[in-house]
């Protein structure tokens, strides 16, 4: 049960917005921010207030109900409104509770996926390569920008590691749950006894942060330049292009050499260091709070094992949520992958709404 108070402080403040927002007397920047507000409150202010009168609307029918006055056919209908009502409250209150989840500021912003071949050699860096693959895909069918940041490849075509941006709508919010170990059963090529081989990879998926968002001071700094390692053309590999950052305070490293200025491999590099300290500072806050409330979902855990492809089963498996999709080649191309998302999503809000 909602506390009536929470209710009532929702519909004074859909007031006062109504009030300001009709004055004409806000800046720009206020009054896009309070239009958005007011506009999301519109959705569920006809629920609150119907919140708010039942407890009065349902006594007036158990009234009717009880009254041995009232004949047959008036009981009747009280009944079936009485019905209705209980439903309906029922529906109004998860909508209200949905409503009051408290709103990750992140969700709306764009993402980094980083992506790592983890235990299996070169089995691993081929699941990788598959992986990144599947994300290129998502992204095509629904329009998103995928820009390469950073890559190193294995020897056999696989890769060892993959950095890219991913821009367009809310792309965190839909991305954040792909965050930890992904785990692989086939039979490798190399494999001649066609023995099944295990392999992972990880995924961690971080917030892309502006430099409004997170400054970071330059005294905290240290950076390094070198010659960049590996196969180069022209002058990637002849010049001090490479560079390498130390967030001091926190020990955190980016190295960055794809580009042949050093000046667009600092700016890569600076992206990313942003991002993962963005992301260091909410995990120590989900962290406090993970001592009260063990929420399983969307912890950005990049050590929790979350999903198996099994490939001689034809396969995938998501242990969070005990999901398992028997269209593993379907899912690998992108076509069902937001069937997993809503699965995902909706058992997050259930974990949200039970910490209410």
């Amino acid at each position: 049960m909602i506390p009536e108070k929470t209710i009532k402080d929702l519909l004074k403040k859909h007031t006062i917005l109504e009030k300001d927002l009709s004055t004409g007397d806000i800046d720009k920047k206020n009054f896009a921010e309070k239009s958005k507000e007011y506009s999301d409150l519109n959705e569920i202010i006809e629920d609150a207030k119907n919140y708010i009168l039942y407890e009065k609307n349902k006594l007036e029918l158990e009234k009717i109900l009880s009254d041995h006055k009232s004949d047959d056919d008036l009981k009747n209908m009280a009944e079936v409104e009485l019905n209705d009502l209980k439903l309906n409250h029922e529906k109004n209150e998860k909508k209200l509770k949905l409503f009051l989840i408290p709103k990750d500021e992140a969700d709306k912003k764009n993402a980094i996926i980083e992506i790592r071949a983890g235990t299996g050699g070169l089995e691993a860096s081929l699941f990788a390569a598959d992986l990144f693959k599947m994300y290129e895909k998502v992204c095509n069918k629904k329009k998103w920008l995928l820009e390469l940041i950073s890559i190193s490849k294995s020897e056999a075509g696989g890769l060892k590691e993959v950095i890219a941006s991913i821009k367009g709508t809310n792309i965190y919010s839909t991305l954040k749950y792909e965050s930890g170990v992904h785990r692989v059963q086939r039979v490798p090529d190399t494999e001649t006894q066609g023995r099944v081989h295990t392999s992972a990879a990880t995924v961690a998926v971080l917030p892309e942060v502006e430099e409004v968002d997170l400054k970071i001071k330059e005294s905290d700094l240290r950076i390094d330049v070198f010659r960049a390692g590996g196969p180069g053309g022209q002058s990637v590999n002849t010049t001090d292009s490479a560079v390498r950052i130390t967030h001091i305070p926190t020990g955190l490293t980016v190295s960055q050499q794809d580009e042949k200025s050093q000046h667009k491999n600092k700016a890569k590099g600076m992206k990313i260091l942003r991002a993962r300290l963005y992301e260091l500072e909410r995990s120590r806050i989900n962290q406090e709070r993970s001592e009260e409330r063990k929420n399983k979902i969307g912890t950005g855990d990049r050590s929790e094992r979350i999903r198996t492809y099994n490939f001689p089963q034809g396969r995938v498996t998501d242990h969070r949520i005990n999901l398992t999709l028997h269209k593993l080649e379907e899912f690998l191309e992108g076509e069902i992958f937001d069937e997993m998302l809503e699965s995902l999503t909706l058992k997050a809000q259930e974990e949200s709404l039970s910490n209410l």
